[in-house]
């Protein structure tokens, strides 16, 4: 019983095997070359044309938004959003941390000469 589990273990194996020989030498001929080029080539121009609708949508979304600030139905964001001035020292201001902790912001220290 033993050896019939370790004949069809051989032989399931040198299939597999062969096979992967077989479709890696087939992968090596010109024609095989090819067509593995033609796959990439089309993967690329599919990348490519949508990289380009992405920007053409962009660009079209940013126009829309300067053609509402001509006419005038629209506010620019940096006038939107009004910004308040820290009158407080450099050494007073805080900064966020990683963990959501504010912690005081530290100046660099100078290279010793």
């Amino acid at each position: 019983m033993r050896r019939m589990f370790w004949f069809g273990a051989g032989i399931a194996a040198g299939v597999f095997v062969t096979r992967k020989v077989n479709e890696t030498a087939r992968k090596a001929t010109p024609s095989g070359v090819a067509e593995q080029l033609g796959g990439a080539m089309r993967e690329l121009a599919g990348a490519v044309g949508s990289f380009g609708a992405d920007v053409r949508a962009g660009m079209s979304e940013r126009e829309q938004e300067l053609q509402d600030v001509v006419d005038g139905t629209s506010v620019p964001r940096w006038q939107s959003e009004p910004r308040a001035i820290d009158a407080r020292p450099a050494e007073g201001r805080v900064r966020p941390a990683a963990d959501g902790v504010r912690a005081p912001a530290r100046r660099a220290r100078r290279a010793e000469r």
